[in-house]
């Protein structure tokens, strides 16, 4: 009876030593401060005092972008937020070559973002959105490889501006429309007088088109409800008499 009390004692310390790390995380070891190695997941046993095991976990890491002032290249002031995916792919690099990883990209995004929307005007920030995130994820990766974290992503969520200027868009919108309205109208135009043209072509060849053509015409009038009716004549009927009176 006097040996089980030291022999669960030496139990319990000997189950402190072991640790059960998911797939998902790994096991940064350091031993006496100086980096040893890194554990996968499984069982593992740490020695408490000479060992010491920081976690990282190896899972996409979903990140919000505060909303931040831009002024663009045209000087408009926006608001743009955004999120951000990454995950950590060197955990030694993580843990040993920054303080905090996850502050640290969250302030290299925030001013990123600043940085490379404020080199672009307004109808890119707009229009070019796919490009914009294209560029910010390559700098901010660019800069997150020493962490030892990879940016897979970053999407723009929002882009706010101010009342004044979206009655300022909106007018330039307007414009735009009736611009393009009354170029197709031009269009319109020249292509019915080209049109006119061949078919004047083709009747001043041909006077018997232009016959049916009067027929047609007087058909059409015919159906028409009004009381009044005026009949176009051809001047090749009238011409005869015409010559006649100027006799």
């Amino acid at each position: 009876m006097g040996y089980i009390v030291p022999v669960i004692v030496v139990l319990a310390l000997l189950l402190s030593f072991l640790k059960v790390i998911p797939e998902y995380e790994r096991g940064v070891v350091f031993f006496l401060g100086r980096f040893q190695s890194v554990y996968g997941p499984g069982l593992r046993m740490v020695v408490p005092v000479l060992q010491r095991m920081v976690r990282v976990d190896l899972r996409t890491i979903v990140m919000d972008v505060p909303s931040q002032d831009v002024i663009s290249r045209d000087n408009v002031t926006v608001k743009v937020n955004a999120v951000l995916y990454f995950r950590v792919v060197d955990p030694e690099k993580a843990i040993i070559n920054v303080e905090n990883y996850y502050a640290a990209t969250s302030q290299l995004a925030q001013t990123t973002l600043r940085s490379v929307l404020g080199r672009h005007e307004l109808d890119e920030m707009l229009s070019e959105r796919d490009k914009l995130n294209a560029d910010i994820q390559t700098s901010v990766d660019q800069r997150t490889d020493a962490w030892g974290i990879k940016v897979s992503n970053v999407e723009m969520k929002h882009v706010d501006l101010n009342e004044n200027m979206v009655r300022a868009i909106a007018r330039q919108a307007e414009a735009e429309r009736e611009r393009r309205a009354k170029v197709i109208n031009a269009e319109g135009e020249l292509q019915a007088s080209v049109k006119l043209a061949e078919a004047a072509e083709i009747i001043g060849k041909q006077p018997q088109a232009l016959q049916l053509r009067y027929l047609q015409t007087l058909k059409d009038i015919s159906n028409e409800t009004s009381s009044t009716v005026v009949f176009p004549l051809p001047l090749d009927l009238i011409e005869p008499f015409l010559k006649k009176l100027a006799k």
